[in-house]
This record gives C-alpha cells, sequence and structure tokens, in this order.
C-alpha cells in the first residue's frame, strides 16, 4: 500500500516529489523490518544554481545548506507521522557521512529514488528527475510500514552526452552510465571530487562545487 496522506502532507509542507519503495531488505543492523523507504525530493531553485559560474558561489553554498535542513525537517514530519499509525520509522539526513567511509552514508538517497521510480542515475552519478533534471536534494524515512513503487523504473537517458565530464574542472567525473545490474559501479572519483571541494573554503566550510549539477542539460534553467 501506498499512504497519499502522507504524500500530501509532505508535497504540503515543501516537498517537491515524494515516492515510495520496497527495497527487499533493511540497511539498518538488527531492524531487518525496516525494508520499505520513503523518498524525499525537494527542488533546487533557478535563480540560485546560475550564480554558479566557474566556481561554488556564497549563495549556493548557503542554500543548499538550508535545503538540507528543510530535508531533514520534512524526515522529521514523516517519522512522526508514521510512528502516529503505529509503525517504525528511522530518518536518514539529507547530507550524511559514516566514520569507516567518508563519502558514504547510511543508506544512498539516489537508490531509493531510483526504486521509487521518480528519476535514474546519471553520469554524473546524480539523480536526475523527469521534471528537474539534477538540480535536486533528497533524503529518506525508512519504515515497516508497507509501501511499493507507484510506477515504473525510469531507465538511465543520458546516452552519449559527456557534459558534465566536460565541465568537471578537475576531471573527476568517469563520463560512464549507470549499470542497474552493477549499483556500485563508480561513476566518479570520489576522492578528488572531495578534495576539489576544499578549494572553496573561501565560501565556506563544507563548500560543495555545483558546476556538474549547473552543466546538466537536463536541468532546464528558467
Amino acid at each position: 500500500m501506498n499512504d497519499v496522506i502522507l504524500k500530501e502532507k509532505l508535497i504540503s509542507e515543501g516537498a517537491t516529489l515524494v515516492g515510495f519503495c520496497d527495497l527487499g531488505f533493511s540497511p539498518i543492523e538488527n531492524q531487518p523490518e525496516l525494508r520499505y523507504a520513503v523518498s524525499i525530493v525537494v527542488k533546487l531553485s533557478d535563480s540560485v544554481l546560475k550564480t554558479i559560474v566557474d566556481r561554488p558561489s556564497i549563495s549556493y553554498f548557503q542554500y543548499y545548506r538550508t535545503v538540507n535542513y528543510r530535508l531533514d525537517q520534512l524526515c522529521l514530519t514523516c517519522v512522526r507521522y508514521l510512528e502516529d499509525k503505529g509503525f517504525n520509522a528511522f530518518p536518514i539526513a539529507a547530507s550524511q557521512s559514516i566514520p569507516t567511509n567518508k563519502y558514504s552514508g547510511i543508506f544512498q538517497h539516489k537508490t531509493v529514488a531510483r526504486l521509487s521510480g521518480l528519476g535514474y542515475i546519471g553520469k554524473n552519478a546524480l539523480f536526475i528527475t523527469k521534471e528537474y533534471g539534477s538540480k535536486v536534494r533528497l533524503a529518506t524515512v525508512l519504515t515497516d510500514m508497507p509501501l511499493s513503487r507507484e510506477g515504473e523504473l525510469i531507465l538511465e537517458d543520458c546516452g552519449d552526452c559527456k557534459i558534465c565530464q566536460n565541465a568537471c574542472p578537475i576531471g573527476a567525473i568517469y563520463g560512464e552510465n549507470f549499470e542497474p545490474l552493477n549499483p556500485n559501479k563508480d561513476l566518479l572519483d570520489r576522492e578528488k571530487c572531495s578534495q576539489n571541494m576544499k578549494r572553496y573554503q573561501d565560501v565556506g566550510r563544507g563548500a560543495v562545487c555545483g558546476l556538474c549539477i549547473k552543466a546538466c542539460p537536463k536541468n532546464k534553467l528558467k
């Protein structure tokens, strides 16, 4: 089953898209019942993305953090709703990392979003929606409330495009398509990407580049 009221509630509080899926397993140790997931998507501002030219802007940095905060608040809304209905719920923050792997978190949001039928994973290793391209941020809530994908999976649609690869200032993007049968395949050099972002400490601690997002032709900036 899928909860229409939950979707409407999250959208009314700021989510752009909401999807559901059954992962078939739980990413949380000793809690195998948390196999279902809610994917929460918030669209990024076209005007803010336009401030990225050849490096991240202070406006983008501040906005990025604000969107992450909003996603975390939406996760709390979702958790409370599910718990009030008698189910267990586990929020995964918008921006996450774990001590054993600084380039990964508890579980990838884009995997949940893809399995929810909201879009696909592009050559830039970003999640790409049909409606908004890669100009989105994601968060996830795991639960034991039975949920399932509402539509069909959206297949990869980058084709021969190399725009994001050419836009990367340090050549971190390999330019290869995501493979559903090999979902752990690396699409970019995460170490190189991380080191590049440290160049922008003048923008703010933890600044993100954003050039691959800005360059993606799926975004259709207004």
